[in-house]
């Protein structure tokens, strides 16, 4: 039987591919991801195609498939192309267990796995661009896929590995400068995804022990690029002390105590801390070493040299000057070295070497091109031209 047009769905790359095709070899973990990164439950998704929640369950089970006349209505309705659906794209699915989330239990569980389906995304990305281009090596010790310290461990007390890591970086005594381009740069994928992207914006920062390290920083609270590196080393902390996510206060304590201690090392910030509280001195401390001044009067609690009461007022003193010059908020925007950049120069890098484009890209990926320039970080330079209507 001959093919009509009608029956071909249009592909990525100039190619196309039949409903049925796609029907036949159709990946049921596919529709569950597309389904969570829209935010959307079954029975979303069901009235959009006119059958039972349960049957989009069973789609999702791979009980059964849907039919052909439902897949252009399920890819416009999720939002993707229609091979996103097909089966054989490499893939790494991820659940709550292999990620730390700040507030775990505050978060709703469709938040979580929208955001789980955002990292997996981020993993597709990352995975076809180290096909072409050499990330930099895992050199994260504790990590179960480092590259550089295999099988080696930092010790368990989280000040202590703090220290030990400064010194396997060679990062010195003092301020830890451009925190997100180091990390970057001992083969860790960060990530800071934009405000408008609803899959990984509405929970706050988290990271997973994927087979690359991953970091995933949100700014749905505030856009501080002080309150970003403290979230930072947080996940580091994450990342070498834990190996389970179990989502506790106890490992979120454990990750505040390593990033305390990694960001202002106790032998180097303590002579410099005030014994008595001094805001100004405080507000220049922030800027030296890139904590914010709620985290420097914590530090001063926390080594012994000042009493609760005194932290109380403090923090009263600072909400009153919250706005004023030395108080505010500095936007991450305008610190580079805070930013991710890996992905963005791998794609770069492959682009000069083998005239991979963002439309290459997406075709192999089976997502949309805007997709691929979200997660880069790559915005579209085309310009936008408009016809002059006459009367």
């Amino acid at each position: 039987m001959r093919r009509s047009n009608q029956d071909l769905i249009p592909g990525l790359g100039g190619r196309g591919v039949t409903p049925r095709a796609v029907s036949d070899a159709f990946d049921p973990t596919r529709l569950t991801q597309a389904r969570r990164l829209a935010g959307m439950t079954k029975k979303d998704v069901s009235g959009h195609l006119s059958v039972t929640a349960a049957a989009v369950g069973q789609y999702e089970t791979g009980a059964s498939k849907p039919r052909p006349d439902l897949i252009p209505r399920l890819a416009e309705v999720l939002d993707v192309p229609t091979t996103f659906f097909l089966t054989g794209r490499p893939a790494h699915r991820l659940d709550a267990s292999m990620a730390h989330f700040r507030s775990l239990r505050s978060t709703p569980k469709a938040q979580r796995e929208r955001a789980l389906a955002f990292a997996e995304q981020v993993w597709e990305l990352t995975y076809a661009l180290e096909m072409r281009v050499q990330l930099p090596l895992v050199n994260l010790p504790g990590f179960a896929g480092g590259e550089v310290h295999p099988g080696e461990e930092l010790p368990g007390e989280p000040a202590a590995a703090a220290r030990e890591l400064r010194r396997l970086w060679n990062l010195g005594d003092g301020p830890v400068t451009h925190l997100v381009r180091r990390m970057e740069s001992h083969g860790i994928v960060v990530v800071l995804p934009s405000s408008a992207d609803g899959s990984a914006s509405s929970v706050d920062a988290f990271s997973s022990r994927a087979p690359r390290p991953l970091v995933i920083l949100t700014a749905n609270r505030a856009d501080d690029v002080y309150r970003h590196r403290f979230t930072a080393a947080h996940e580091l902390g994450h990342l070498v002390l834990h190996g389970d996510a179990t989502g506790d206060s106890r490992q979120e304590r454990e990750a505040d105590a390593f990033a305390a201690e990694f960001l202002t090392p106790q032998a180097s910030i303590l002579p410099q801390l005030p014994r008595r509280m001094d805001l100004t001195q405080l507000a220049t401390l922030r800027r030296t070493w890139g904590v914010s001044i709620h985290s420097l009067i914590y530090r001063c609690r926390e080594l012994g040299l000042i009493s609760d009461a005194t932290i109380s007022r403090t923090y009263q003193r600072l909400r009153a000057l919250d706005g004023q010059p030395g108080f505010t908020s500095e936007p991450v925007s305008s610190f580079s070295g805070e930013q991710p950049a890996l992905l963005r120069k791998a794609f770069e890098l492959a682009g000069q070497d083998s005239g991979l484009s963002i439309n290459k890209l997406a075709h192999e990926l089976a997502w949309k091109p805007d997709r691929v320039r979200e997660l880069l970080g790559v915005t579209d330079q085309r310009p936008v031209l408009q016809l002059i209507r006459t009367s």
